[in-house]
């Protein structure tokens, strides 16, 4: 099993949480000003000292978007199918909401310490299994209540994920309940 490290540190699921919330506070941020990023995935995040994460590369072809609701992109455009909402994968509508589905995957990529999403899987085989309904599995010692938040990412209807918000929130209350187990350790 693969190990996350920082420093030569192994990172504990606490901490994988705490740099989750992090993420989530960054793209409320972004949620706020009507910014769609259109790229988030764990290769997009920078980690610098005592584990403070940014996020980064607003967007592929050039930049984000800020929109009224919904970013429509060109055809010929190329999109990262396995971090991509379905609405955004086939038709191309990005939201708020689809990058809170290709958050789900960034906290999926960080609680499985780096497993591709849907590894092995072509990019039509991801968007037929995506249809049909399936979701990523939850990854080995990732705990129930973070896989429960992918899983709300991942509702097939944009208007049912949570808002970044409610992300950051719930993210932050969980770190706070764990981080004293640690701490009395």
């Amino acid at each position: 099993m693969r190990e996350y490290r920082h420093r030569g540190q192994v990172l504990t699921s606490a901490h994988l949480i705490y740099m989750g919330s992090q993420v989530a506070e960054g793209m409320a941020y972004l949620e706020d000003r009507n910014i769609v990023h259109r790229d988030l995935a764990a290769r997009n995040i920078l980690v610098g000292e005592d584990l403070v994460c940014k996020v980064a590369d607003f967007g592929w072809l050039g930049s984000s978007r800020q929109v009224d609701s919904v970013y429509t992109a060109s055809r010929n455009t190329k999109i990262p199918v396995r971090w991509t909402a379905p609405e955004a994968a086939i038709y191309q509508r990005f939201s708020v909401k689809s990058d809170v589905w290709s958050f789900g995957v960034l906290l999926y990529e960080m609680m499985s310490r780096g497993k591709m999403p849907y590894e092995g899987k072509s990019n039509k085989e991801v968007l037929d299994l995506l249809s049909s309904g399936f979701r990523l599995p939850c990854p080995t010692r990732c705990p129930q209540n973070i896989y429960r938040i992918m899983m709300d990412c991942w509702a097939a209807e944009p208007s049912k994920r949570p808002s970044f918000h409610a992300l950051h929130s719930q993210l932050d209350t969980i770190y706070s309940l764990v981080i004293p187990l640690f701490v009395s350790a």
